[in-house]
């Protein structure tokens, strides 16, 4: 009879975890989507601001602005050691224009965050490092607000050549897609994009960035980490 040795195989040592902070509204529901992104190595830990984002408007957006509460909640974060701590929300990150997204990043600073970024500030440098200047945007906000949007894009010397409802671009003939756009911006964190950037990139045939895409990307890159994404290239 003949013996079979049985080898057992040498446990393996899972990645070292690195960290992502990330501040978003009360009723945010992609945190399944935002995972989507980050790769084996990366976790996500998640706060929320006591105010919900579901149809925002700008005084609600100017809430979520609030540093006060944003420096409360990045400290509710800094226990597992975040690397780089992200703000999770498009309006509340523009409302203020230019000075109030620098306000949230300099109150995550404040609290201890090692390292920032927020959702139009990630777009912005998005939008450098891939030399786009003009955008067709498609936002779930009223007139007021995307007028705010248009107004923080146009400090940044980006022109917003034209606009369309979310509830309206449920066809890819009902997006405004001017020609003069370099690429089309779907806005706000809270609308799921992750399947829909190569089929609509493809439709329009110019680039779809969207607002947790840009977001990732730039929370992954102060990591120095990739993104789980290949069929959309990264900005270097």
């Amino acid at each position: 009879m003949v013996m079979l040795e049985q080898r057992v195989a040498e446990p393996v040592d899972p990645p070292r975890q690195r960290g992502i902070g990330m501040i978003v509204p009360l009723d945010f529901g992609l945190d399944r989507e935002l995972w989507r992104w980050v790769p084996e190595d990366v976790s996500l830990h998640v706060t929320r601001l006591p105010v919900a984002a579901r149809e925002i408007n700008v005084g609600r957006a100017r809430a979520l602005a609030d540093p006060r509460a944003v420096e409360r909640a990045t400290r509710d974060l800094l226990s597992p050691g975040p690397e780089v701590v992200a703000y999770t929300c498009a309006a509340g990150s523009f409302v203020n224009g230019r000075a109030g997204e620098g306000a949230l990043r300099e109150a995550m600073l404040g609290a201890g965050a090692p390292a920032t970024c927020t959702t139009s500030g990630a777009l912005v440098d998005g939008l450098r490092r891939l030399g786009l200047r003009r955008l067709a945007l498609v936002t779930p906000f009223g007139d007021a607000l995307t007028r705010k949007l248009a107004g923080f894009l146009a400090d940044h010397e980006v022109q917003a050549v034209t606009t369309t409802r979310l509830a309206e671009a449920t066809e890819r003939q009902r997006v405004r897609d001017h020609e003069d756009a370099d690429a089309v911006f779907v806005c706000c964190t809270n609308v799921p994009t992750y399947d829909l950037i190569e089929p609509l990139a493809e439709a329009f045939g110019k680039p779809v960035l969207t607002a947790n895409e840009v977001l990732m990307h730039a929370a992954l890159r102060a990591l120095g980490a990739p993104v789980v994404n290949p069929r959309v290239p990264s900005p270097r």
